[in-house]
């Protein structure tokens, strides 16, 4: 197979059986993401230990909350994800006592209230509770530019567009090489946070629209 054609993926609903993996790809796919680095403080020895704890706990608490993930499937191997938060859930990851005390265990109080600082901020972003939020997605470092982000974008419009009662989707980021990447698919800026010297920035799509629809 030539190098400049992808091998096709499939799309998979993924469960805690799939934990180790998403761990691991998640990451990778932040390791170097600049709010991360500040949230963990990467200029500090310990930097990737603090952030696998904090990838494993979010992850550990999505799957035992049963909150949907997708995943992009190559050859049987996950290479990209996006974990799911539904409308109108009452009780999130970060309102975990357990997790807050993980975390604390696991990253330090100076990182964990940074951490949570960020998420109540994300959640005044948010433009309604009728929207699906992305908290953590991505695609491995080794299959990015093969058109594998699109097609983890549309899978998750095509699930937020099964729920009539959605408005939209709504993600962020603090780095500038994503930025034109959501706004060509339809992202619009909604607001931003100051995550220290990071602009995070926050998208939202309204109303996504399933491809299945776009096909009849």
């Amino acid at each position: 197979m030539p190098e400049d054609i992808p091998a096709p993926a499939r799309i998979c609903l993924l469960d805690e059986g799939y934990g180790r993996e998403v761990r691991s790809l998640l990451y990778h796919a932040y390791r170097h993401e600049p709010t991360f680095a500040y949230l963990f403080e990467g200029q500090r020895p310990g930097y990737e230990r603090r952030l696998r704890v904090m990838i494993r706990e979010w992850v550990r608490q999505h799957f035992y909350l049963q909150l949907p993930a997708l995943g992009v499937m190559v050859e049987d191997r996950l290479v990209g994800l996006a974990l799911i938060v539904p409308p109108l859930r009452r009780l999130g990851v970060a309102d975990s006592w357990a997790w807050r005390l993980r975390m604390i265990l696991g990253t330090g109080l100076r990182c964990t209230r940074r951490y949570l600082d960020y998420q109540a901020a994300l959640a005044a972003c948010l433009p309604s509770d009728q929207v699906h939020v992305l908290p953590l997605l991505g695609v491995h470092p080794q299959y990015q530019g093969q058109h594998y982000g699109e097609q983890l974008l549309q899978a998750v419009h095509d699930w937020c567009a099964d729920d009539p009662g959605t408005q939209g989707v709504v993600l962020d980021t603090g780095n500038a090489h994503y930025l034109a990447f959501y706004e060509r698919h339809g992202y619009q800026e909604i607001g931003e946070i100051a995550v220290g010297p990071i602009r995070e920035r926050v998208f939202f799509h309204p109303n996504p629209l399933s491809s299945k629809s776009a096909i009849a």
